[in-house]
């Protein structure tokens, strides 16, 4: 038997790189559930729009370190909470305008 002494036979994976990527990867779950909740709002839509950027940014980063179904669906639902918000958003500031050029005509 040639065995090397210097070899594990039992190797054990690190758990600390995982968990690092698995918080981030939960945490752009979570900001882009709340980033489509914000879409409702009206004009706090902007506190979605800021959910989004930060819920993509670490979904980005955590599909980097350790690819993941979960960072995958955190990405998916920040884009499509970014992007409704921001609709939403610029759709009420308009609405407010519109508002305020009618009350000049009365």
């Amino acid at each position: 038997m040639d065995q090397n002494p210097n070899v594990n036979p039992n190797p054990t994976p690190n758990p600390g790189n995982n968990q690092k990527s698995g918080g981030k990867a939960i945490a752009s779950l979570v900001l882009g559930i709340v980033s489509l909740v914000f879409i409702f709002t009206g004009t706090a839509a902007f506190v979605g729009i800021i959910a989004g950027i930060v819920g993509l940014i670490l979904g980005i980063s955590a599909r980097k370190e350790n690819p993941s179904g979960m960072a995958t669906a955190g990405i998916v639902l920040s884009v499509i909470g970014l992007a409704f918000c921001a609709v939403s958003f610029i759709a009420c500031v308009a609405c407010v305008g519109a508002l305020g050029q009618l009350a000049n005509y009365y």
